[in-house]
């Protein structure tokens, strides 16, 4: 029997182990706790700007997580984080000791963001790229009314809702899974499609669709109605149209500790 050829997963896990890194920057967030952090592991291990460093440890939250791999977006720089936040899913557990050999023997999970294409009421076009999710979210005191297409072809011709996310597997354990959409396993071929409160149709609860898919959103009666689109951190006021697709030719590199693989951290989500 021939085999179909799939395409490549939202992200990857590489199961080779990484080579110690030599040369490692440490950067943190505003937050105290990972000041010090900071402060503690660079008088330990040394330091170097995080532009010339093989590797790159960032301190913080989930916040600060996704800012750092961001701003090394296509660098192929691989991001060690260690919690110094709140929640801190995509983080590693803290610790000072040991940490060249963890680095060494952690995992690497190649990531591929999704890309925003967004145009507002005034025609401009705005990109942006999403580790976890596209976004548009309603910005009155009256509900949004969306049309969505896949693929160019009209799934939902009106959803009335506060709003609608488009996720992917590493950002389905966010702000998607507070909006009750599904929980999706690292390197699961799909997105997910998840209103945010939907008024009409009342019952649905979303949809998933492959990673190789094309979702069109459309923002009905946007005068009368305004939505906002954000592709993570970035906001774009006022749309009417927004486009979300994985960019392949894009990627970032985390690197997480085998004892708490991001499939372990998944699982934990959906059976804790």
């Amino acid at each position: 029997m021939n085999e179909v050829a799939r395409p490549a997963p939202e992200s990857s896990v590489e199961a080779d182990s990484l080579p110690a890194y030599g040369r490692i920057a440490f950067v943190a967030s505003e937050a105290p706790d990972a000041v010090q952090a900071q402060a503690r592991l660079v008088a330990r291990y040394g330091t170097i700007a995080p532009e010339d460093a093989d590797i790159v440890v960032a301190l913080g939250g989930d916040g600060f997580m996704l800012q750092t791999l961001h701003r090394f977006r296509d660098s192929g720089k691989p991001i060690y984080g260690m919690n110094r936040g709140s929640v801190g899913f995509l983080m590693n557990g803290f610790r000072e000791e040991d940490l060249p050999e963890r680095i060494a023997a952690s995992q690497r999970v190649v990531i591929h963001p999704l890309m925003m294409e967004a145009t507002d009421v005034n025609g401009r076009q705005h990109r942006a790229w999403a580790i976890n999710e596209v976004s548009l979210i309603r910005q009155s005191y009256q509900a949004s009314k969306l049309r969505i297409a896949i693929d160019g072809k009209v799934r939902m011709e009106e959803l009335i809702c506060d709003g609608v996310l488009v996720a992917t597997p590493a950002g389905s354990t966010a702000y998607n899974l507070s909006a009750q959409g599904p929980i999706l396993p690292i390197g699961t071929p799909l997105l997910a499609v998840t209103p945010i409160s939907a008024f009409r149709p009342r019952r649905w609860r979303g949809a998933l669709v492959r990673d190789h898919a094309r979702v069109d959103i459309a923002v009905l009666e946007f005068e009368k109605r305004p939505v906002n689109a954000t592709a993570d951190h970035f906001q774009v006021l006022n749309v009417v149209a927004v486009r979300a697709r994985l960019d392949r030719e894009s990627s970032m590199t985390m690197l997480v500790d085998r004892d708490h693989s991001m499939e372990e951290r998944i699982l934990l989500e959906q059976f804790g």
